[in-house]
């Protein structure tokens, strides 16, 4: 082992120490909180107003007239993108809140293009390779948004009846009592997931992007734009919202893998309504990508990368 990553990992022991006891106490809690929502769920679904709140609002609106059937190819694709670049953003998101030193700093070669007024700035090889992750994933983003609406699949996550808040409810109620929901996701969308789909594509992806930009050196160092948005609010909205895209897909996929896996996996990844292995060789395949990744993604690799748009020291 080097020095440098005997250092390191010594930091990281270091960092995890006071921080073990927290997270024993933080599991111990969890299960039990599980555990008395679950009685309470079960509880409340066998009262009579519990059964008739369920028979009246079954957890499912109909979809608008018009609305898609099926889950297309590009939406297959869009999903193991976003979940790539998600993945490693998540990762450097955590090296750049442990503020150790970066093992290397990248400064932009400003003779080419994109050419500023103002002097590069020099950033740690984490949040350089940050940046990119983002940009890549906004843009993966944009088109995701825009053949959304072109091919009407925006219909199956935006709410068009306020119905949907009583039998997300309801829906709620049902997972948590274990006795889940039973649509077809194919057709339609469950209320709960509609509103938590719809609340990760038009509310936590438009924050993440906002205070990403504000943290990062494409926001101007002064003026009214600095004060009109501190760099402190920017800090406490954005790594609460990667707590709630960790929190979701945590949820997701665990209900993929005990809802029918080989159905909702064939759906997700190769846009067809079957229950053979095929969708999970893809996903299983798509995971070993994301796991080469991973490992690839070493300072090494980074700096070599780097600095071919600049120069690269440490």
């Amino acid at each position: 082992m080097t020095e440098t990553a005997s250092k390191s990992s010594s930091r990281l022991v270091e960092w995890m120490r006071p921080r073990r006891r927290l997270i024993g106490w933080t599991a111990l809690l969890s299960v039990v909180a599980v555990v008395l929502v679950v009685v309470l769920a079960r509880w409340l679904r066998g009262t009579p107003g519990g059964e008739a709140f369920i028979a009246d609002y079954p957890g499912i609106v109909p979809p608008p007239e018009g609305t898609p059937v099926g889950i297309p190819a590009w939406l297959g694709w869009q999903h193991f993108l976003n979940s790539f670049f998600l993945l490693l953003i998540v990762r450097t998101g955590f090296q750049l809140r442990s503020k150790q030193r970066p093992p290397g700093f990248f400064t932009r070669d400003n003779t080419r293009w994109p050419r500023t007024k103002r002097a590069p700035r020099r950033l740690g090889i984490f949040l350089w390779f940050h940046l990119w992750l983002d940009a890549f994933w906004i843009l993966n983003g944009a088109v995701y948004v825009v053949v959304l609406f072109a091919t009407g699949q925006w219909l199956r996550i935006v709410p068009t009846d306020w119905a949907v808040v009583p039998n997300a409810l309801s829906a709620a109620l049902q997972y948590a009592s274990l006795d889940w929901p039973t649509e077809n996701s194919w057709v339609v969308y469950n209320s709960l997931q509609q509103l938590a789909y719809f609340a990760i594509v038009f509310i936590a992806s438009p924050l993440a992007l906002l205070t990403g930009l504000r943290l990062s050196s494409v926001w101007p160092p002064e003026g009214a734009l600095v004060r009109a948005f501190p760099e402190k609010l920017a800090r406490a909205v954005h790594y609460p919202v990667m707590l709630f895209f960790l929190g979701f897909v945590f949820v997701h996929v665990v209900l993929v893998f005990t809802t029918g896996a080989l159905v909702k996996l064939n759906q997700m990844y190769l846009a067809r309504d079957a229950d053979d292995w095929l969708g999970f060789i893809v996903f299983a395949l798509s995971v070993v990508v994301m796991a080469v990744a991973w490992v690839l993604a070493k300072p090494p690799l980074l700096k070599r990368i780097a600095a071919k748009g600049g120069t690269v020291r440490g």
